[in-house]
């Protein structure tokens, strides 16, 4: 699995990632954070396209969980 630089976006920490398919390819995934402690919650979205570089499912992961951030 591949992991970008965590990103902070108001109350919300998006973590970008990609990972490998079996058969080849890469997915993107995105984790959302939000709170502290025993009220912390974490959002992992794993989408749909398949991508041919760990780079390109990083910047699709980051663009999603920016866009997502910044609308809730």
């Amino acid at each position: 699995m591949h992991n970008n630089k965590n990103i902070e976006v108001g109350r919300f920490l998006v973590s970008p990632m990609s990972q490998a398919r079996a058969g080849g390819g890469f997915d993107a995934l995105v984790s959302i954070r939000s709170g502290r402690g025993m009220a912390s919650v974490d959002r992992v979205m794993r989408f749909t396209p398949q991508f041919n570089s760990p780079q390109a499912a990083l910047r699709y992961a980051r663009a999603e969980g920016l866009a997502w951030a910044s609308t809730h």
